[in-house]
């Protein structure tokens, strides 16, 4: 099955793909449709997150790379109207304008990841109760 996602610097040695910081957890959307996807995208641009590329995979190819990178995926079935969150994380793992990383260990991190307070977390687990 084809889904869609969003990805940062598509086809470069720095590509980047979208995902939702909940908790200590990244999550990678799926869409089922190229509209979702590309809907998710413009507003994701209207909020000045960045410009990402839609670009179509096999869903089982980008559940292997979230297994191997300790990510979780979600699917966002055809006609959700999934809603970016209101903020950005402060300093995301990946940079846009960054050399490319080298190769390590997945999970492993040099920085500390910020914390979300009650609040955020709460409004985000809405909003992802919202997709099901």
């Amino acid at each position: 099955m084809q889904v869609f996602v969003l990805l940062y610097n598509a086809g470069t040695e720095n590509e980047g793909i979208h995902t939702l910081k909940i908790g200590d957890r990244n999550v990678v959307l799926m869409f089922e449709t190229e509209d979702d996807a590309t809907r998710y995208a413009m507003m994701l641009e209207a909020q000045d997150f960045g410009s990402p590329d839609v670009e179509g995979l096999e869903a089982e190819e980008v559940e292997e790379f979230c297994q191997s990178a300790g990510y979780e995926s979600k699917l966002v079935p055809d006609g959700s109207l999934a809603v970016p969150p209101d903020a950005n994380v402060d300093n995301p793992d990946w940079q846009p304008d960054a050399a490319p990383p080298e190769l390590s260990e997945p999970g492993t991190s040099a920085s500390e990841k910020p914390e979300f307070s009650n609040s955020e977390l709460d409004r985000i687990r809405r909003q992802l109760e919202g997709l099901l």
